[in-house]
């Protein structure tokens, strides 16, 4: 493949909900530039961008993938992403290197929340957006009613058809160039007149495209206003003005059957035409030491600092391979540059151009493009390279919380040793995969989007060498107790030699909570009254360690003792008998007898829930949390879209995502993240405690 210069390069994002078509319409594209000879299909597995095994097993996009398309003269980088709501973390990565955003809208669907997620994605990074109607072969397609239905969802946007339809459903064969007046039958190369009986819904969009390009500039506007009339020059130059602006709101609309190449050559040109070169992209920097975000104005051009932001990584058995957009400068094969974050220098030993997943070599790259760099050893997604005393990194994305987790159990010693180098490197390429040794529950934990997202990377991890069972994490329960109460232990033991002997007298209670905002709680506190030397100093502090090795075993259901005060206040010692480890134990069994009569409570995590679904679905939503145990906070409606909000117990909504995928039919999204501890049920903590009573008792 050739070198293409900066004004050359084409950067597209291609998102929008599953099943929408994108991988398909690249796939269409391929074909019909010469790129490829046989277009692949999803459902065979044999498409260019959905090459990796777990997506050809679903046929399902679950990474990000890059095909280079070449076409008048232009190189199109063509990010396709996944619509699955458990990757958006790729998807808003791709949209991080993207200069437009293309949403790809089934014209029987309509819009989605994979719809919705693209838009919030573009007006997040201020991309401009083109949105391609898709699959309008399909039976019960209907591109008015899409249209319409994109006008009701996103009313601050206006939707600017530049093509329309010859047809629909099994009649869809061409679509007609608004601007122009003429008909593009198959995937393009084939034109003709405008169909009689369109000829009136034409001059309407072709009215409708001069005013929304007269509106992009005062003097076209002032012209439109005196003439009713532009050229298609100015048109054209008027669209294109408003299409590559993010300031305004027109969003130029398109139409195709990427499996039938039907309108795809016509989408190639427009693509051209109305998405800018990488020149004028505004890149978000920040310190590397920390402090305010600034902003690189354009023009970005070769001859300024190279700025290479990772967004992408691929493993496999033959190593790793590193993809990023090069926003300022050049990179060639054999330079070396500085990894900002890593504080690590990596050397370029070849940069090479995707087409899913074959690899072109190139000797350089010029500013705007993207491209991979294989076997990097230290540069994971989300870094930045540069020159060494650049000391600027590019800002990441904001990622969600992760929402869905499972526990990890190796199933071999051998799984158990390479466990956390293999999830250190699946999380190092996925920022919105996560994983943790939770000291509460005792159990390696693995969080992410989805059990979707969860279930590729426990696949992923046996293809790497490592297999893991799983199950549903324990609840980091907390202990605490409701009042004060004492208790006496005497430990006495005596073998006929040196015995052991120490008593304690302890009180616990609890720790208030209700501290001025930006002061610090406490989790324990251990204080001395003993006065009069009834127990010497050395053994204060072996009472002290004997206690505090309870906290994080528990007393009542084996979970962490949090906000108590112990308080040893009297005892008594031997002078011979006394031992550090007597004390020990005296402290440890005064303080859970203590414990046993202050009321003791267990504390679950509460979390705040934000649940977005069509509002045909609010009445199930709201009963669900009913049975969940959960608080609703406040229900709103954005765009025809409910959203609740609520607070519930995290041990209800641990599986949250399956549930709410069968009630919405996959409509539905939601957000999570903790709020606060909060006192568990009666009914429910007797349970609790059972279980954990007889998980003990199987254990022994």
């Amino acid at each position: 493949m050739k070198v293409y210069e900066t004004e050359q390069l084409r950067n597209i994002a291609l998102v929008g909900h599953q099943g929408a078509g994108k991988t398909s319409l690249v796939e269409s594209l391929l074909f019909n530039t010469g790129a490829i000879t046989r277009m692949g299909k999803v459902e065979e597995g044999n498409t260019v961008t959905d090459f990796d095994e777990d997506e050809k097993d679903r046929n399902l996009s679950i990474f990000s993938a890059v095909a280079a398309i070449e076409h008048d003269g232009h190189k199109i980088n063509v990010v396709d992403a996944p619509g699955y709501v458990d990757f958006q973390g790729e998807a808003k990565n791709a949209v991080r290197v993207a200069d437009a955003v293309i949403v790809v809208v089934d014209a029987v669907s309509g819009p989605e929340v994979g719809t919705e997620l693209a838009f919030t994605y573009a007006s997040e990074f201020d991309l401009p957006v083109l949105v391609v109607v898709n699959k309008m072969d399909r039976e019960n397609a209907n591109f008015t009613n899409t249209l319409n239905a994109m006008r009701e969802r996103f009313p601050d946007n206006r939707f600017v058809p530049l093509n329309l339809p010859i047809g629909s459903q099994a009649d869809f064969k061409g679509v007609v160039d608004v601007l122009e007046r003429k008909a593009y039958l198959g995937a393009g190369k084939e034109t003709g007149d405008v169909p009689g009986d369109m000829a009136d819904d034409v001059e309407e969009a072709r009215l409708e495209m001069m005013e929304a390009a007269a509106e992009s500039d005062d003097a076209l506007l002032e012209k439109y206003f005196e003439t009713e009339e532009l050229s298609d020059d100015e048109i054209t130059q008027g669209v294109l003005n408003a299409a590559r602006s993010t300031e305004a709101s027109l969003v130029p609309v398109f139409v195709t059957s990427a499996t039938h190449s039907v309108g795809v050559l016509p989408l190639l040109s427009a693509l051209v035409t109305y998405v800018a070169p990488p020149n004028d992209r505004k890149v978000a920097l920040m310190p590397v030491d920390g402090g305010e975000e600034e902003v690189l104005e354009g023009p970005l051009t070769d001859s300024g600092p190279v700025i290479a932001y990772v967004f992408h990584s691929h493993t496999d058995k033959y190593g790793t391979l590193t993809y990023f957009r090069l926003f300022s400068g050049t990179m060639k094969s054999g330079d070396s540059l500085y990894n900002m974050q890593a504080e690590q220098e990596e050397r370029i030993g070849g940069v090479v151009v995707m087409r899913g997943e074959n690899q072109d070599p190139v000797d350089m790259l010029h500013a705007g493009d993207i491209g991979v760099v294989p076997k990097l050893q230290e540069t994971h997604v989300g870094h930045t390279l540069a020159a060494k005393g650049f000391g600027k990194v590019v800002v990441e994305p904001f990622f969600p919380l992760p929402i869905y987790a499972v526990a990890l159990h190796p199933k071999t010693q051998s799984d158990s040793a390479k466990m956390g180098e293999v999830l250190s490197g699946m999380t190092n390429s996925d920022p919105t995969l996560q994983w943790r040794t939770d000291p509460a529950i005792k159990q390696t934990i693995l969080e992410g989007m989805g059990g979707t997202h969860i279930d590729v990377a426990i696949k992923r991890s046996a293809r790497l060498g490592v297999e893991l069972d799983t199950t549903v994490p324990k609840v980091p329960y907390q202990e605490t107790v409701t009042k004060q109460a004492s208790a006496v232990y005497r430990h006495k033991k005596q073998t006929g030699g040196a015995g052991q002997f120490g008593e304690v007298h302890l009180r616990v209670e609890p720790i208030s909570q209700d501290v001025p905002e930006g002061e610090e709680v406490p989790v324990f506190e251990f204080d001395n009254e003993v006065f009069g030397g009834a127990v010497s100093q050395q053994f204060i502090g072996s009472t002290e360690k004997g206690v505090r090795q309870v906290l994080d075993q528990g007393v009542i259901a084996g979970y962490p003792v949090k906000f108590v005060r112990a308080v040893i206040f009297d005892g008594k010692m031997h002078p011979v008998d006394s031992k550090d480890i007597a004390f020990q134990i005296a402290g440890r069994g005064a303080f859970r007898e203590a414990f046993a009569d202050a009321g003791p409570v267990l504390m679950e995590p509460i979390m705040t829930v934000k649940v977005t679904v069509p509002e045909e679905s609010m009445g199930d939503i709201m009963g669900d949390m009913n049975t969940r145990r959960g608080r609703v906070l406040g229900m709103e409606t954005e765009a025809g879209r409910s959203v609740v909000t609520a607070e519930v117990p995290l041990a209800e909504i641990q599986r949250y995502s399956n549930d709410l995928r069968s009630m919405t039919a996959g409509r539905g999204v939601y957000t999570m993240e903790f709020l606060r501890y909060e006192r568990v049920p009666a009914n429910i903590q007797q349970d609790i405690i059972a279980k954990a009573e007889k998980e003990k008792e199987e254990e022994e």
